[in-house]
């Protein structure tokens, strides 16, 4: 690591990574990467100098990386006892791999959710699914990407997944059974954060029935016989800063100590406003930064370097 400050992104995919050291470069923003994937660190020694940005992510499990998950608690913890500034922490970290977790925040923010119900182990499961008038979804408490998240028509099918060779318990045990939301137009919103503050906002077609919706770059699938598809991404320029929920988000961001994230919510056929996905390590999707008058990567950097600058600033006599 560097003598000198700059920002440290705290991470485990290097894949998502070049659209912020793109960004970094243009703002003229000392930046490193920290691949948290193997390493060490001396407890008794002080940490280098600089702003420390944790893009951990949920779905680190995925790419053989499960354990960055608990070498980022122990980071974290050591970089705030040492009083370095850390953007979505210790305490976001936890938000990051819960689902459970988001829940209860949203909640009590007075956000709307959907009814959840998280199981422990799978005892339980067949017997809570029966609460739910099906079709309901199941979802792991730890995820990401949409990974894990299925849709179940009937409680004999859930009973026959649950019995079978294709059921994959969430990383942590935790499986989530919740209310099907039936959206009112095939798509859900994202909305996008940077230092507290809204970025804009994103249409996301899910019109393809998927739950997987990564909009890096790292996520996409060439079309068939190599037609490009129609972008599954584009900017809602109706929503702004004043929306009411964008009003509730950074309110709830601010209480939760999030600087950077994606919020996603649906509308459904009875005209909730549902919230249901925190990510606290959030993408940016090509076609959408081509569009936007904002750039998503851009306001991050010009936050974590105005953060940098003033923790360099001397201070007054």
């Amino acid at each position: 690591m560097s003598a000198e400050p700059r920002v440290y992104v705290i991470h485990e995919n290097a894949e998502w990574f070049p659209p912020f050291a793109a960004a970094f470069a243009a703002e003229g923003v000392p930046a490193e990467e920290w691949l948290l994937t193997e390493g060490s660190i001396d407890l008794t020694a002080e940490p280098p100098q600089g702003v420390f940005w944790s893009r951990l992510s949920a779905s680190a499990h995925t790419r053989d990386h499960g354990d960055s998950k608990e070498y980022g608690r122990a980071v974290l913890r050591w970089l705030e006892a040492a009083g370095r500034t850390v953007v979505n922490g210790s305490r976001v970290l936890e938000l990051e791999v819960s689902k459970a977790a988001q829940h209860a925040e949203l909640q009590r923010a007075g956000i709307d959710v959907a009814r959840t119900v998280a199981v422990f182990g799978t005892a339980a499961l067949k017997d809570r699914a029966r609460e739910f008038t099906a079709p309901f979804i199941s979802k792991h408490n730890q995820g990401g990407k949409g990974l894990g998240v299925r849709r179940h028509d009937s409680h004999e099918e859930f009973d026959a997944w649950v019995d079978g060779p294709d059921f994959e318990p969430s990383p942590d045990g935790i499986t989530l059974l919740q209310e099907n939301l039936f959206a009112a137009a095939p798509f859900v919103t994202r909305v996008e954060f940077a230092g507290g503050e809204f970025v804009y906002a994103v249409r996301v077609d899910t019109s393809a029935g998927s739950f997987e919706l990564c909009p890096a770059e790292a996520c996409a699938l060439p079309g068939a016989d190599g037609v490009e598809p129609e972008p599954l991404f584009r900017v809602r320029e109706e929503i702004t800063a004043e929306h009411p929920l964008v009003r509730q988000y950074r309110a709830f961001l601010a209480d939760a100590g999030i600087a950077i994230a994606g919020i996603e919510f649906i509308e459904t056929v009875d005209g909730r406003l549902v919230t249901y996905d925190v990510n606290t390590n959030t993408n940016y999707n090509p076609d959408v930064e081509a569009d936007a008058v904002v750039s998503g990567p851009g306001s991050i950097a010009r936050h974590l370097g105005g953060l940098l600058a003033r923790d360099a600033a001397p201070v007054p006599a």
